[in-house]
């Protein structure tokens, strides 16, 4: 898998690109700001392009302006967005727009490498995967009354890790409980917040965005 790494900290990219590369991924290019990672992903048309929010010259949005530049020339390359801190209305635009092929993580989660490289794989298959400490801060801003708050507790912790982009699969061996058991509560979910009958991955990304709506609203 290929990828572009746009950092303007020179030690982060580094360690970065050094972590990815004994997990098999193929650096093709480092960039030190947004107009450089659009030049870089023009160039090389990597699987994923992981990007800074915050670089030169600003340092305010210069990572999703970048972002929105790849989408735009390049919709088939994956963009996984770090940041040092928790913005959660930035997540909250990006996934609206497009939640397909798109990240956003803490850059603390880069460090756990199984963790990340299983990320970007899910990211570049199309998925969506979002650093569950952004749930939490949106979880603590929503309004009581909404969908949200028709869903249990259980519902609302496989909501969370499937924001996360996990497979049921995956959910059932974290809380210990059947495959069936978790698509059960999937359904449960759907039906709860008003999903009709369709697409399951385009259901589940529905409620994703229902989920990290402030309101509790698509």
């Amino acid at each position: 898998m290929r990828v572009v790494i746009a950092d303007d900290s020179l030690l982060v990219r580094e360690g970065i690109a050094s972590l990815l590369r004994r997990a098999g991924f193929e650096v093709v290019g480092e960039a030190a700001d947004g107009d450089e990672a659009v030049a870089l992903v023009d160039a090389h048309t990597p699987d994923i392009a992981i990007l800074d929010i915050r670089m030169p010259p600003s340092h305010t949005d210069e990572g999703l302006r970048a972002a929105h530049a790849i989408r735009g020339g390049h919709p088939e390359v994956a963009i996984v967005i770090l940041s040092q801190h928790v913005e959660a209305g930035v997540a909250m635009r990006l996934l609206a727009e497009n939640p397909e092929r798109l990240g956003y993580l803490l850059k603390d989660r880069v460090t756990e490498i199984e963790e990340f490289a299983a990320t970007l794989q899910r990211v570049a298959a199309g998925g969506s995967a979002l650093d569950p400490r952004v749930f939490e801060r949106l979880l603590a801003a929503q309004r009581p009354g909404g969908p949200l708050s028709a869903l249990s507790d259980r519902e609302r912790e496989v909501l969370g890790l499937v924001a996360e982009g996990l497979s049921n699969r995956a959910i059932g061996e974290l809380l210990a409980i059947s495959e069936g058991g978790v698509q059960k509560h999937v359904r449960a979910i759907f039906a709860k917040l008003g999903l009709a009958a369709g697409d399951d991955a385009h259901r589940r990304v529905l409620a994703v965005l229902t989920y990290l709506s402030p309101d509790g609203s698509r």
